[in-house]
């Protein structure tokens, strides 16, 4: 595979973990993935580049010290190592619990979503088109490597995500028909949440049962990270 290795671009094949703590996740659970790691001299008396360095030579995968090509990937970023991998395909679990976002635009929100699903033990993701990019270097960051220990699918349309997938629907809006702390979620189950600022279309309530996350009138939403963490936490207690 011909690798240019500059700083990322969605078009491209291959993507960037950055950081010790994310490229380990990436070694740890996609090993197959991996085309190289980066390692900066600096690191050499950090312990998880010394871990890193030792995965590598188990999986013979490449490790280069390279100082200046790190600061041509990562810009000014400070980072001890680079894992560099090839994306990769997948399909949901048909029979698993799934959260989807539709619509979902920031980079950062998206990585904390993924880190904050395995928390609460929900492993399959769904995103609807026009989506942000999960295999970003900043959805990477943010997941601290969470991502690659989940099954993750983009779709066209929502539609087509029901056409392949029969699940109990939970779309989450202000003016849900259900409180949240009444709810009951039978499994398996879909989450599903808009855009940041726009949230669910109006036609989403007509799908499953709708749920509102209730709150004090002194604000007018609820982060979309933190309202999924809050629908994890109540959706999957009983089974944690």
């Amino acid at each position: 595979m011909d690798i240019e290795l500059k700083k990322y671009k969605k078009e491209y094949g291959h993507s960037y973990s950055f950081g010790v703590f994310p490229t380990l996740e990436l070694l740890q659970a996609r090993p197959e993935h991996v085309v190289r790691v980066l390692i900066s001299p600096r690191g050499g008396k950090n312990e998880g580049v010394r871990k890193l360095e030792e995965i590598c030579r188990r999986k013979s995968i490449e490790t280069e010290v390279n100082e200046r090509l790190i600061e041509r990937i990562s810009s000014k970023e400070n980072h001890y190592a680079i894992g560099i991998f090839r994306k990769y395909s997948q399909e949901l679990d048909a029979g698993a619990n799934h959260v989807m976002l539709v619509n979902p635009s920031d980079m950062g929100n998206l990585g904390t979503i993924a880190r904050t699903m395995l928390g609460f033990g929900v492993a399959d993701l769904a995103l609807v088109k026009p989506a942000a990019d999960i295999f970003d270097p900043r959805v990477v960051r943010a997941s601290m490597g969470a991502i690659f220990k989940l099954r993750f699918r983009y779709f066209d349309t929502f539609k087509e995500y029901q056409e392949q997938h029969s699940h109990n629907l939970y779309p989450f809006m202000t003016g849900g028909s259900v409180a949240l702390d009444v709810a009951r979620f039978e499994q398996p189950y879909s989450l599903i949440f808009g855009n940041e600022s726009s949230g669910l279309p109006t036609e989403y309530a007509e799908l499953g049962t709708s749920i509102t996350i209730r709150h004090s009138s002194a604000i007018d939403s609820l982060s979309l990270p933190l309202a999924v963490g809050i629908a994890l936490y109540e959706a999957s207690k009983d089974s944690l």
